[in-house]
């Protein structure tokens, strides 16, 4: 697969969405030890609703379709998740206005848009024990395969793995941003959960893109 339209987009979406819906649990225990322990919830509860909301949603282009689900998410996403995972999907859509099909080089941009649009919210950078320690190395990853002419099955799946080692490397961090940044020090050895749930999600949109379910 060379390109996205806004029928993948929607489909990549739409499994993200139910990744994270079904991980609701799990993402609360990884947010447990150094955090409220309510993140899995938190972002559930948007995903929840933006896929009740789903066939209303605007498909005239990517960019529409990602800026109704920033809407969503910034409304309805729990805590500090809504502003920021809702500041990424409106980055992205406006990244990619008017444009109904996106090549692997344009979907790295509209991604890379979404770290920026998440930056501009709060702040954060690589290191800080934050989702962008997995968000940023997936994004260069994407890049790194569109530069090298890969087809976005591979890419997706070497950007997954990125995603994970950089979620990983958060264990190594001591938090300076969000809850997290409360218990200082004894945050190190966990790892962030929000990079750690975003590793899950990147790894499991790869594989049903390998599949050929997207």
């Amino acid at each position: 697969m060379n390109t996205l339209t806004t029928t993948d987009m929607a489909g990549l979406v739409a499994r993200m969405a139910d990744i994270i819906i079904e991980n609701e649990k799990p993402f609360c225990e990884l947010d447990s030890a150094a955090g409220d322990g309510d993140f899995g919830m938190s972002v559930a509860k948007g995903f929840k609703v933006l896929k009740s909301e789903w066939n209303a949603l605007d498909r005239a282009d990517i960019g529409s379709f990602l800026r109704d689900c920033s809407l969503i998410i910034t409304e309805h996403c729990g805590g500090a998740s809504g502003p920021i995972w809702g500041s990424a999907f409106r980055a992205a859509g406006k990244n990619a206005a008017g444009k109904a099909l996106v090549d692997l080089g344009e979907f790295a941009s509209l991604m890379q848009a979404a770290v920026e649009g998440i930056q501009k919210r709060g702040g954060a950078k690589l290191g800080d024990k934050t989702l962008l320690d997995a968000l940023i190395p997936t994004v260069e990853s994407l890049s790194a395969s569109a530069r090298a002419g890969l087809q976005i099955e591979a890419a997706f799946e070497k950007a997954a793995a990125a995603a994970r080692e950089g979620a990983e490397k958060t264990r190594e961090y001591s938090a300076s941003k969000g809850r997290a940044s409360y218990v200082g020090d004894r945050s190190l050895s966990h790892p962030d959960a929000g990079a750690m749930a975003l590793g899950i999600i990147f790894t499991q949109i790869a594989e049903t893109t390998a599949a050929g379910a997207v």
